[in-house]
């Protein structure tokens, strides 16, 4: 199947050609930017020798010409642009952004207005394990933010063990890359280094789609308090969840071997999980605890990977029909 990527200039635009690169059953026909007139090993060194593309200037009508699947690699509002013409065109589309995670009201509080609502009932959410079967039958799969992936991943096996009247707390740390390519005083190097911070405590976006998510799931309405930080590094995050039990005579480890044992990609860990672990890999580990009914879950993934990148293109192998873990990386290369 031809496949392209639009965005691929980004870092999760990379991280898709470099796994595309090695897949057997998609081939790459088109990478493009909304700037275009370069080359894929000029934009990206690390591919020299490796690839030598075109990166052509993004037009949705000739991308549909010569693709059957197309990655959106694009920021929030230049997605659903690109996404509802490719979309008429029969070409099935994986979107990185915010654009089809979340329903019409939720969507326009935290972003803009939407310009494409009637694909939003269309959009399947590819939180993979929750969502398998759905993105066999969909052309349209959303991919959902780093921060939720983290969170949903290690907080859904207990909502139904959790008290739904207390309230969860989300303490979440990421690296840099997280916040893209675009230059910024708060990623600069001098800010960044040796420090760390919070930033839009309670009040991100994030918070919203992990509640909305939840709630869809699992039908328990959660008050969710998200609290992001800023760490020094390049990739990778570390999700702390707090939260309340119902019972406290559970062992909130075996509820995650129990609820994830036919998941090849969730790690359950014996102790407290790192991300240097899970840095290079489509993994997700997952760690839980509890001190009478206090609930501890620690979770652990690659932002640009399981966060972005690899979830998409698990998204697409379903979507195409192909085995799910394909050309996915389980093996890291990061020292």
């Amino acid at each position: 199947m031809k496949v392209g990527v639009v965005g691929a200039s980004g870092y999760t635009g990379l991280e898709l050609i470099k796994m595309l690169i090695s897949h057997p059953y998609f081939e790459i026909s088109v990478l493009a930017t909304t700037t275009g007139d370069t080359r894929v090993e000029e934009l990206h060194p690390s591919l020299q020798d490796v690839i030598s593309f075109p990166i052509e200037k993004a037009d949705a009508n000739l991308i549909s010409e010569n693709c059957d699947l197309v990655f959106l690699a694009l920021p929030h509002k230049a997605s659903m642009g690109f996404a509802k013409l490719l979309l008429a065109n029969g070409v099935k589309v994986v979107d990185l952004s915010a654009d089809y995670r979340l329903d019409k009201d939720t969507y326009e509080e935290h972003y803009c207005e939407h310009e494409d609502v009637e694909s939003l009932d269309k959009s399947v959410y590819a939180l993979i394990e929750y969502y398998r079967e759905d993105l066999k039958k969909t052309s349209l799969a959303s991919g959902p933010g780093c921060y939720p992936t983290a969170t949903l991943l290690g907080i859904l096996p207990f909502i139904d063990y959790i008290d739904e009247n207390a309230p969860m707390f989300v303490d979440a740390k990421s690296g840099v890359s997280g916040a893209g390519k675009k230059l910024s005083e708060v990623s600069h190097f001098v800010n960044m280094n040796d420090n760390i911070f919070a930033y839009n405590p309670l009040k991100h976006r994030h918070a919203p789609e992990i509640a909305e998510k939840i709630k869809l799931i699992s039908g328990k309405k959660i008050s969710v308090n998200f609290v992001p930080h800023l760490i020094p590094v390049t990739r990778g995050e570390l999700i702390s969840v707090y939260s309340t039990l119902k019972d406290k005579n559970i062992d909130p480890l075996e509820i995650l071997k129990e609820h994830y044992k036919n998941d090849p990609f969730i790690r359950i860990r014996e102790n407290p999980v790192d991300i240097k672990s899970t840095a290079g890999t489509h993994f997700c580990d997952i760690f839980a605890s509890k001190n009478e009914n206090g609930l501890f879950v620690n979770s652990a993934i690659d932002n640009l990977l399981r966060g972005a990148s690899s979830q998409a293109l698990v998204a697409a192998n379903l979507m195409c029909g192909f085995p799910e873990n394909t050309a996915i990386p389980t093996i890291s290369y990061i020292p």
